[in-house]
């Protein structure tokens, strides 16, 4: 995704103030500038085009190309500060990539088969999400949008950990948990534990009639 800035000179609470009053928000970005030097150039942004791609999810997990007066480079968005009340974006930070070098980044997990897992159709359970998001390291070109959790198989009374993610190649998964850090599990209301082990109980007590 393309975004264009302007380089800011005025600085301070006032100069902000009178920033978000033209429709503009002040941003700032730092990082390697290429040339082994770590520096932060403040900018501004068009309010009504960043406010707009904050609501993409793509916006916060991917590459993005800033164009500052005619010259682009590779950033990700690392913050932003939204006003308590008002759909006011008050800041913006972006930090340089150097594409040779791991990143790392919180990226989305999107949930999908859970209607069609045993656990739901047979059992009647709930799967309950524990991670919404997970943290990894890849090369920038390896970033991916989101990461796919599949729960077409899981049964009632599993967990599904970290372990069991399919990441994309390239892409190493951060946890604080480690491997075992559990994703989601499945319950079962009493009532259908109840009802699922009525049959098994019948049935062992049929195999000891002669």
């Amino acid at each position: 995704m393309k975004v264009v800035a302007f380089k800011r000179t005025l600085q301070g609470t006032g100069a902000s103030r009178r920033l978000r009053n033209a429709g503009q928000t002040p941003g700032i970005v730092y990082g390697d500038n290429g040339a082994g030097v770590n520096s932060a150039i403040n900018i501004t942004l068009d309010h009504n085009a960043l406010f707009h791609a904050l609501k993409k999810e793509v916006f916060h997990s991917s590459v993005l190309e800033l164009e500052i007066e005619g010259k682009s480079e590779q950033v990700l968005l690392r913050d932003f500060q939204m006003h308590a009340f008002k759909p006011l974006v008050l800041h913006a930070d972006f930090q340089r990539i150097d594409p040779a070098k791991k990143i790392h980044m919180k990226v989305a997990l999107h949930f999908k088969n859970g209607e069609i897992s045993p656990a739901v159709k047979q059992h009647g359970g709930k799967i309950t999400h524990v991670l919404n998001e997970i943290e990894i390291a890849c090369l920038p070109k390896d970033l991916p949008e989101f990461i796919t959790v599949d729960l077409a198989t899981i049964d009632a009374g599993h967990s599904l950990h970290v372990s069991d993610l399919t990441l994309p190649e390239g892409v190493t998964a951060l946890v604080h948990g480690g491997a075992k850090q559990t994703v989601a599990f499945v319950t079962v209301p009493p009532a259908q534990t109840e009802t699922a082990a009525a049959p098994a109980a019948d049935a062992k007590k049929g195999k000891g009639k002669k």
